[in-house]
């Protein structure tokens, strides 16, 4: 049994002050509040972990260097796909293992893997099918957080194209060898799920076999209004509507993005319970738009968030750019609750660990310690950290009970900084 005393922790009612918290493998096992101090002091306001519910590990390597270039999501890709083609199992494992701690330094404690990378260039499958998979688990588990696998079907270039050159490197023969593949990926500590890319991605008639697949399924939905305009000249459907009619669609379901959604499509999304995941920093990166978040919400779709293309890694940012963003949308203050946004930023049942993300009995000893007195955050009242603080705030963080950065330092890995540089300069050097 290990003791916490809390200096302010946020409980599910609210910021609590002078917080006792035991905790005994791996979970929280007692949380009282306005006790005397005992056991080891956590200085500052604890919160339970962030979750990552969308990312690709990957793209880190394309911050700072392609920010500045004109063009749209479309132009941006080209040089992702660039990055892509590049990358192998050792050096995905290296460079993964960097941005999975640098996750970690900035509060995050579980992270949603969607995973498209699968086969060598040329798309000739590897000796071991699942390669790229196993290594991003073992950079997961380098790291010291939690991991959903989501294994990601690709198999076709756009409604009726090809794939390109790079494209095949994520495309399986057709949906059932992608299943195959899929379901025979087991690695320990590592959750595992599906995702359909994108109905471009997926046809019709190959997403009843996706959701066969057990655990969460994600899907990039309406992320931009040209692929919206295609589906409906090809389906004579939204893209919410085809994965409905397909059910896809359902409470185990995170549609990613949902930027251009219709009236209809909300509607759909709360019929079925589908949670909707927004990533603020890459959206406003690529120019992708504002989704209709505070309608979703106002229909009980779920909400959550991820880091997707870390253009920015700062789950701070991430969560007050919910509101934020909503606020020029709407051009109105206060549309999202401080609570509501923490209920946002620490969903990880949309990853499938639903034993985190609150502080109480029972729960997964999932702790962020947030510094009060920095330059950005001295003299705030604790319940305003999240529209203060930044990544730079995160002191400690513990996962499962395992104290994975003190000080703000990553106890598993020395100066992952360093890490990340060497693997993304050669990446762009080749």
């Amino acid at each position: 049994m290990t003791v916490y005393w809390c200096e302010y922790a946020w409980l599910p009612d609210g910021v609590a002050a002078s917080v006792r918290m035991e905790i005994s493998n791996g979970l929280v096992v007692s949380v009282r509040a306005n006790v005397p101090r005992a056991g080891t002091l956590l200085k500052g306001l604890t919160l339970p972990g962030f979750a990552n519910v969308h990312s690709h590990a990957f793209h880190r390597a394309l911050r700072g260097r392609t920010h500045d270039e004109r063009g749209t999501f479309w132009t941006w890709r080209k040089r992702m796909y660039a990055v892509a083609a590049r990358l192998d199992p050792d050096s995905y494992h290296r460079l993964a293992r960097g941005v999975f701690a640098e996750m970690v330094l900035a509060g995050y404690t579980s992270v949603g893997e969607f995973h498209y990378l699968h086969h060598a260039p040329g798309g000739k499958p590897y000796a071991e099918p699942n390669v790229m998979s196993e290594a991003l688990a073992e950079a997961a588990r380098a790291a010291g957080i939690r991991l959903t696998l989501l294994d990601t079907c690709y198999l076709a270039g756009g409604f009726n194209r090809g794939l390109d050159d790079v494209q095949v490197r994520f495309a399986d023969a057709d949906a059932e060898a992608w299943a195959g593949r899929a379901e025979a990926f087991m690695s320990p500590g590592v959750r595992t799920g599906a995702a359909v890319h994108s109905v471009r991605a997926v046809p019709a008639e190959a997403l009843p076999v996706v959701t066969r697949v057990a655990g969460p399924l994600h899907v990039h939905l309406s992320e931009q209004r040209a692929e919206n305009a295609e589906c409906l000249d090809h389906y004579g459907c939204s893209p919410a509507q085809l994965l409905g009619e397909a059910g896809v669609l359902s409470p185990r379901t995170v549609a990613v993005h949902a930027t251009h959604l219709t009236g209809e499509d909300i509607g759909l999304l709360a019929r079925t319970g589908t949670r909707a995941c927004f990533c603020p920093t890459t959206e406003r990166d690529l120019g992708d738009g504002i989704g209709p978040a505070r309608h979703l919400a106002d229909v009980g779709v779920g909400l959550c968030l991820g880091s997707d293309g870390h253009a920015i890694v700062d789950a701070f940012e991430e969560t007050r750019a919910l509101e934020l963003n909503d606020r020029l949308a709407a051009e109105e203050r206060g549309r999202f609750t401080a609570p509501a946004l923490l209920s946002a930023a620490t969903d990880h049942d949309a990853i499938g660990w639903g034993e985190a993300g609150r502080l109480v009995p029972g729960a997964a000893a999932d702790l962020v310690v947030v510094d009060l007195c920095s330059v950005r955050t001295a003299g705030i009242s604790p319940g305003g950290a999240l529209f203060a603080a930044t990544a730079a705030d995160v002191t400690d963080v513990l996962i499962g009970g395992r104290q994975v950065v003190r000080d703000r330092a990553h106890t598993l890995l020395e100066e992952p900084e360093l890490l990340l540089a060497k693997e993304v300069n050669a990446l762009w050097q080749e």
